[in-house]
């Protein structure tokens, strides 16, 4: 253990970094830690989500372009360092029944040369903590799910120096802990659509809720509260940098600064490995490390 703390976030899009757990990181950032997202593909086959851009021929021949800039400007206002897995975008298939997905991409990707990938980054890189996605991939995209699968397996495959030789992939590394990210639970949502209500807003929540109840949505186990509500403006900023992804009217943005800081004021997460000692529930993704550090 080495004395500057280290956070890695896993994540399979441009842009899931800015809406999981961006104001944690940014927080982190301005405490001295280092953080280092790792974006698994380019996003080459996302959809344009903003309306004023849909149609532009110029982004839709380079959306592989564009997406990396929008990623170099969200990375500059997190103040993250980031770097690219380098996976082709699975694409979201739609239709009943699920067509199959494109060749090459990297929901078809062999998980043992994936995770090898992401193991030579955690070696590199050496993080106390990483977050990355549960099993559903926060929700059943093929690029969250597999960002999952090799999560998982290279937490523990980064020590492992038979499977993953020193000389090919680096000195072994023991990342002490690891959460999936769970910003999206039910509980800051009934809160912000209850308050919103309550105030005389219109609430972007309803669907979402009744959805869930369809659905019988089951809630994780939310282990550790991040209080970070002083870098929501920074989250919401870097979101905006995707500009392709991301309308600036929709509904990410609809619940005022106000609200969102008195009635929920952190980001969730679901620990579910740790090699150190900790006390739930956590407000520290580093609990139980920074005393050793």
């Amino acid at each position: 253990m080495t004395d500057q703390l280290r956070l890695m976030a896993v994540h399979a899009h441009p842009d899931d970094e800015s809406s999981k757990g961006a104001a944690t990181m940014a927080k982190y950032v301005s405490e001295g830690v280092d953080v280092l997202v790792v974006t698994c593909t380019g996003g080459e086959r996302g959809s344009i989500l903003n309306p004023k851009l849909q149609g532009d021929a110029y982004i839709e021949e380079h959306i592989h372009e564009v997406r990396k800039k929008e990623m170099d400007e969200a990375r500059e206002i997190l103040g993250v360092e980031q770097e690219w897995l380098g996976y082709v975008d699975s694409g979201l298939p739609e239709g009943d029944p699920l067509p199959p997905l494109p060749e090459g991409c990297f929901g078809l990707a062999d998980v043992d040369e994936a995770a090898g990938r992401l193991v030579r980054s955690i070696r590199a890189f050496r993080p106390q903590v990483i977050t990355t996605y549960d099993e559903n991939g926060g929700y059943p995209h093929p690029d969250h799910i597999m960002t999952h699968k090799i999560s998982v397996l290279a937490f523990e495959a980064a020590t492992d120096k038979e499977k993953y030789p020193e000389d090919e992939f680096g000195p072994v590394w023991e990342p002490q802990k690891l959460y999936y990210n769970q910003g999206f639970n039910k509980q800051r949502t009934v809160a912000l659509h209850e308050a919103l209500l309550a105030r005389g807003h219109e609430s972007p929540y309803g669907d979402w809720l009744k959805r869930w109840a369809e659905a019988d949505h089951k809630e994780r186990e939310l282990t550790t509260h991040i209080p970070c509500a002083d870098f929501y403006e920074i989250r919401d900023k870097a979101l905006l940098a995707h500009a392709t992804q991301i309308d600036p009217d929709g509904g990410w943005f609809r619940v005022p600064m106000d609200i969102q800081r008195e009635v929920w004021p952190t980001e969730e997460y679901e620990l579910v490995k740790s090699r150190v000692d900790t006390s739930l529930p956590e407000s520290d993704l580093f609990a139980g490390i920074r005393d050793n550090a």
